[in-house]
């Protein structure tokens, strides 16, 4: 079942990127995302490019990171995946956010928050808000930036996030 040994490595990968082994999930992604393109599953393509631009981005490898991102956004436009979509424009987002581009990713960001809201997707709309607020406060408008920030934790309450507590944290709550 290779498209169940796909999913199954990029699910491993998404697991080995949040605990911090980036090696381990950059060969689980890319081999994840071979099995995916040997069979023809843009959907599986597009779910481990958007992990692994999260495992380029946190080991300092930006053009692959961006590389990855745009990818996955293409392949999501393609097929229609809102879900997709927005997961992959909040990353890419972040990503330009952290290289000071924060001009260039509020439009990511809010087409996150436009899809989010439109498919009852609370994480990412969770997500969205809080890079918006962080281009907010990048652009040196802390009050409106923190206002983005609280909606986020709102719905990170209300979900049960465990990012809740670094944005109470963030904003000395």
């Amino acid at each position: 079942d290779q498209r169940g040994q796909a999913w199954a490595l990029s699910d491993l990968g998404a697991v080995q990127r949040r605990t911090g082994d980036h090696a381990a999930a950059a060969a689980s992604l890319t081999r994840a995302l071979e099995l995916f393109a040997d069979i023809g599953d843009q959907e599986g393509q597009g779910s481990a490019l958007t992990h692994l631009g999260a495992v380029q981005q946190a080991t300092g490898n930006r053009p692959a990171a961006t590389t990855s991102l745009i990818r996955a956004l293409q392949l999501f436009r393609n097929l229609g995946d809102r879900h997709g979509l927005a997961g992959a424009s909040i990353n890419l987002g972040e990503l330009l956010l952290r290289s000071s581009a924060h001009q260039q990713a509020r439009p990511y960001f809010a087409q996150a928050l436009e899809i989010a809201r439109d498919i009852s997707t609370p994480v990412e709309e969770a997500r969205a808000l809080e890079g918006i607020g962080l281009c907010h406060v990048q652009e040196g408008n802390p009050g409106q930036g923190d206002e983005y920030r609280r909606r986020a934790l709102a719905i990170y309450r209300r979900i049960g996030a465990p990012e809740a507590h670094r944005i109470e944290t963030e904003l000395l709550i």
